[in-house]
């Protein structure tokens, strides 16, 4: 994720802005771009100024104010890149509801931003009705006492409305013993196991990934209830990036390709402030981080590794100032790096590594 600039006034916007605080322009991001443009009306269409295209229309969930994407030129599509992945979305006529919604779209959206950088394969319930992705934002319905879990079920992944309530996702992290619950984490992470079956499934690197996230034939319902009763094994930070990963291959996998995402998304914001970290106390060298590299276009991972172990260090002590949790609470074991460059690998297409990793748990 990255700033912006009002092509109109110049002033700097975010992702998520709809207006130009300062001109007052409309905004709305171009996908096929990736960039935020100023847009002006013409008719029943719209104008984008950061490229003087002209008969773009807005994603129909702009309406509701749950989108700011502009729909490919010339399209009749009435949803953007990113919303034509919806399958149901929460009662429209409930105004909590949509509130809901409208924090998720905001996750969603952000995931997308990543997908579309990395140009990775996305096909649609429609373009492909097998393993299409589709997203089901459903909440739960006390009267029949059901609960909505959030995962993935070959490219259906579910997410739970009631994440979008931060009590309710808190109350649900304590209960998890987890150090870190957002929205956008649950998109990365579900989205990992639907990439596991585009990328690894069926681009025939089973084998490969087994060498390095362990044998996903494992059982894996039995595994998640060892997982539940039993808890995570001592020193499980030696060998995975959480708790929640150690449960089965599958999840390993998902974790990992998560905080990949984390990882890279955050380290090109803090290249688009220009952040840098040199500790005044610290040997020269020793904590120092500068993004002074594409993250999403870096070719060797060990730089981005290098460069987010002092920058998150940096942040966490910040967070800390301000009585806040650690923005990024996690170890990043020799192991674990690895498993981050397998992911970067298969991001940008590259021969896994012949390493094998696997640790005596996830091969059981």
């Amino acid at each position: 994720m990255k700033l912006f600039a009002c092509q109109a006034c110049g002033n700097v916007v975010y992702f998520e802005n709809r207006s130009c605080g300062r001109c007052g322009h409309r905004l709305a991001f171009l996908p096929e771009k990736v960039t935020l443009s100023a847009i002006e009306p013409t008719g029943s269409t719209w104008r984008t100024l950061a490229d003087g295209g002209e008969g773009r229309m807005l994603c129909a969930n702009a309406e509701l104010d749950a989108c700011n994407w502009l729909t490919e030129a010339g399209s009749s599509e009435r949803y953007c890149r990113a919303c034509r992945h919806n399958g149901t979305v929460p009662d429209l006529s409930d105004p909590v509801r949509v509130a809901g919604w409208r924090e998720l779209e905001v996750a969603k959206h952000r995931l997308f931003y990543a997908l579309i950088r990395w140009k990775l394969p996305l096909k649609t319930r429609i373009e492909d009705p097998a393993h299409g992705l589709i997203f089901n934002f459903l909440a739960d319905d006390p009267a029949q006492g059901q609960k909505i879990m959030t995962g993935h079920d070959n490219g259906l992944i579910t997410i739970a409305l009631a994440e979008a309530d931060d009590i309710e996702r808190e109350k649900r992290r304590l209960e998890m013993g987890e150090p870190y619950r957002t929205l956008l984490g649950h998109f990365r992470h579900e989205v990992g196991h639907y990439f596991w079956d585009v990328l690894v499934r069926d681009g025939g690197l089973i084998e490969a990934c087994r060498n390095i996230f362990g044998d996903e034939s494992a059982d894996y319902d039995q595994a998640l209830q060892n997982h539940y009763a039993n808890g995570a094994p001592p020193n499980w930070q030696e060998n995975f990036i959480s708790a929640y990963a150690t449960s089965h291959p599958w999840e390993d996998f998902a974790e990992t390709w998560a905080h990949y995402l984390h990882i890279v998304d955050t380290l090109e914001m803090a290249r688009a402030f220009g952040m840098y970290v040199h500790p005044r106390l610290a040997r020269p060298g020793e904590l120092d981080a500068q993004v002074d590299f594409d993250p999403y276009n870096v070719s060797d991972p060990s730089s981005l590794i290098d460069t987010w172990v002092p920058l998150s260090n940096a942040l966490n002590s910040l967070n800390r100032t301000m009585g806040l949790f650690d923005i990024y609470p996690f170890i990043l074991s020799p192991v674990v790096v690895e498993k981050l460059s397998a992911i970067h690998d298969l991001i940008h297409g590259n021969k896994l590594p012949d390493k094998v990793l696997v640790p005596a748990k996830s091969a059981a």
